[in-house]
């Protein structure tokens, strides 16, 4: 039988006192951020499994996060969510936390679902995902003080609550940068209907990159639903125009492989570019923006841990910077 894996083990391991991994284990706040990682890495190695019980009788919580899965999409921009999912699931771990995953269709189906999972178990927090305007799911869980935090801004207040998000208009920046820097001048978008929060925040950056160095971009831009259909369709439009973009930086990657399918050039002179930088972008060789995804899960078991414990300072929001990973098509 294997030795159990006890604190001291983990402390033995990451060169620590007992203390600090209990603290990393209930308050990781007040730890040193590269202490705390060297402790949650030993706890991996060793497999080490708190008492979840006797914790629960000490601190009062279930050490129970709920988070929501999407509907099932076009299988593409579907990964986001389900790197997303593991990563908060392993910060969570780490943290001494554990998560449910529940569905639902909508945000009003959403808040209903939050009734019947708080009176069925007991729950410390949710992690909300997808925000827009006006989301009604987080007023309503502020309004019963039930803690949570967003992967994604509370768009129309940025200091109503706890949150992560990464910059898109950041990254769709990095991304019209790199074709004028490639040549291009006629730099189409292809986004989502106005009034997507996230959408429109990644349409800003191109436009204003663009009007920063003098270049109009109106008449440039098309609106559409998601989808590799849409995104073909979409492309052929502005390729029909009497002066076509020679490149288009698309709002997701089911876009940018519509718009790749409507090229009329065999040899493939139109460059594009997607966002989110999924498996199936990388397996058709399409530069995209990358999120940093585990970093943004492990941002937010961290934000709603100084939740839980009421620091004495509101975690402050984290907005991350993305990436673009460039490939045969730009």
């Amino acid at each position: 039988m294997s030795q159990k894996v006890t604190i001291a083990t983990v402390a033995e391991y990451a060169q620590v006192s007992r203390q600090t991994v209990s603290n990393v284990i209930n308050t990781p706040e007040i730890v040193r951020p590269e202490t705390r990682e060297r402790v949650r890495a030993a706890i991996a190695t060793l497999g080490y499994r708190a008492n979840q019980a006797a914790r629960q009788m000490r601190t009062g919580r279930s050490r129970l996060l709920a988070v929501r899965i999407e509907p099932a999409g076009d299988g593409i921009n579907g990964s986001v969510a389900d790197r997303f999912l593991h990563g908060l699931t392993d910060a969570a771990g780490a943290a001494g936390y554990r998560v449910m995953l529940y569905t639902a269709v909508n945000d009003n189906d959403e808040i209903a679902t939050y009734d019947d999972l708080l009176g069925a178990y007991d729950l410390d927090a949710f992690v909300l995902t997808g925000t827009g305007h006006g989301d009604p799911r987080t007023s309503w869980l502020a309004g019963r003080d039930v803690p949570f935090v967003t992967f994604g801004r509370p768009w129309d207040t940025p200091d109503l609550h706890p949150w992560v998000d990464v910059d898109g208009a950041d990254g769709v920046a990095q991304a019209t940068r790199r074709l004028l820097a490639t040549g291009h001048r006629r730099i189409g978008f292809i986004g989502w209907p106005a009034g997507s929060a996230v959408g429109d925040d990644r349409r800003s950056g191109w436009e204003s990159t663009l009007t920063e160095i003098g270049l109009d971009p109106r008449g440039l831009a098309r609106e559409t639903v998601d989808g590799i259909a849409e995104g073909e369709a979409t492309a052929r439009e502005l390729l029909d125009l009497d002066d076509p973009p020679t490149a288009l930086v698309c709002v997701s990657d089911s876009l940018a492989l519509g718009a790749l399918r409507a090229d009329p050039d065999p040899a493939g002179s139109l460059a594009v570019i997607g966002f989110d930088d999924t498996p199936v972008a990388a397996a058709m060789g399409l530069t995209s923006v990358s999120q940093p995804l585990r970093e943004a899960a492990a941002g937010c078991v961290d934000l709603m841990v100084g939740v839980l414990d009421r620091a004495p300072v509101p975690p402050a929001p984290l907005l991350l910077r993305p990436s673009l990973v460039l490939r045969q098509t730009a």
